[in-house]
């Protein structure tokens, strides 16, 4: 079933940067210790420009943030919510990067919080940044973080327990 899920993913992003003209392929990844199925749809960059590079990640990821929420949405349309995959697009080493600039800021906020015993409110992130804060910081077991707002403005909040 993983493999079904992870070819389809494969397929569908291929497809889609054949129909943007972009001569890429692509590899899967998959996530070794995770408490979900996920799996890493990785574009080789090989072929692309800088140029077609940045337009796919776009500016503060906003392109590859969009691709990524589209795969996530279509691939797993009509499934069960206990068979979904979680798909992560990586392009040009953004999203690996990424993950380490969140981890810091998690660590950073956690430190703030126990230090002053204040809630923190988060600067705007997407969905799926604020979805891994989440994940950084569930064995906390002094802290917690909630969602809070409507999209574009929700904001995540890190407070002791």
């Amino acid at each position: 079933m993983i493999e079904e899920q992870s070819g389809r993913g494969k397929q569908w992003l291929e497809s889609l940067l054949q129909f943007m003209g972009l001569p890429a392929q692509v590899q899967i990844g998959k996530v070794e210790h995770s408490d979900v199925d996920a799996c890493w749809l990785i574009i080789d960059e090989t072929k692309l420009s800088q140029e077609q590079i940045n337009i796919l990640i776009g500016e503060k990821g906003e392109g590859i943030d969009a691709i990524q929420y589209l795969a996530n949405t279509l691939l797993n349309l009509g499934t069960e919510s206990e068979n979904q995959m979680a798909f992560t697009v990586e392009l040009n080493g953004y999203r690996i990067k990424r993950q380490a600039e969140l981890m810091a800021l998690a660590k950073e906020v956690a430190q703030q919080v126990r230090q002053t015993g204040q809630e923190v409110e988060m600067k705007a992130l997407s969905s799926a940044e604020r979805r891994q804060i989440h994940t950084f910081l569930k064995d906390a077991e002094d802290l917690e973080t909630e969602s809070r707002g409507q999209e574009p403005d929700r904001r995540l909040i890190v407070r002791l327990r």
